[in-house]
């Protein structure tokens, strides 16, 4: 696999408070990079700028060699997927999943089979014609999904997708995602605020915490490290289990 996404020494301040203090991060190809971080840690902001949806103080970022700091976010091949669907509410599943084919100019026939073929591998080709609020909040990320990938993305950011859905379905859309990641060997960073799903959704796990960033070698490093929340998980379900409830 070959390392296509670089961040050098990215900084950010709002307000005179420092949001991100020279990160350093890496990933690779057809890779997904789980990033673990609590509400305000900065993990939102590094999206957003290497979305290109906001700027940077100082540091770099390239993808495949190629700096992308001065490009413009809708040239930079990124697509930043939020907890919300934010799906267009006039157009239907099919040409919300359609929409980003049209803008590439895509001939008509080429876009019926694309996006017949992706409503096939999100299960959603019975809903072609339905309105986005005729759907449930599982099935709206789907489509979501479905949208974001179709136009064959570089990147893929990922902020919290499933945080809006009960336990069920998120469990279900992890499944998706991981399957949709292999079979179409994506490349993404997936940020959450959730330990079991950082650890589930990642090929490899980094932390953010105050603006700082600490990558992980392993997911074994990661587990042995006493400030990841691990143990802290671990002899929470321990204690449960044992009935030592006055120490909860």
């Amino acid at each position: 696999m070959s390392e296509f996404l670089n961040i050098n020494g990215l900084s950010k301040t709002f307000e005179g408070q420092p949001i991100l203090n020279g990160i350093h991060l890496s990933l690779e190809s057809n890779t997904v990079l789980s990033i673990l971080g609590k509400s305000g840690s900065g993990k939102t902001t590094l999206l957003k700028i290497i979305a290109g949806l906001e700027d940077a103080d100082q540091g770099g970022i390239s993808l495949e060699g190629k700096p992308v700091m001065a490009m413009k976010a809708q040239e930079r091949n990124i697509v930043y997927l939020y907890q919300e669907a934010l799906l267009f509410p006039h157009l239907n599943i099919f040409e919300n999943i359609a929409f980003g084919l049209r803008l590439q100019k895509k001939g008509k026939a080429e876009i019926e089979k694309r996006v017949i073929q992706m409503l096939g591998t999100i299960g959603l080709e019975h809903m072609k014609y339905k309105s986005p609020n005729q759907l449930s909040g599982g099935e709206k990320q789907r489509v979501a999904f479905g949208r974001a990938i179709i136009v064959e993305p570089k990147l893929l950011l990922l902020d919290e997708p499933f945080g809006a859905l009960d336990v069920e379905t998120r469990h279900s859309m992890q499944q998706l995602f991981k399957d949709l990641a292999k079979q179409l060997s994506i490349s993404a960073l997936f940020v959450t605020h959730d330990l079991k799903e950082a650890i589930i959704m990642g090929d490899d796990i980094g932390k953010i915490e105050n603006g700082n960033y600490k990558a992980y070698t392993s997911k074994k490093e990661f587990y042995e490290d006493a400030k990841s929340g691990v143990t802290d998980e671990i002899d929470f379900w321990s204690n449960l289990q044992r009935g030592e409830f006055s120490k909860l």
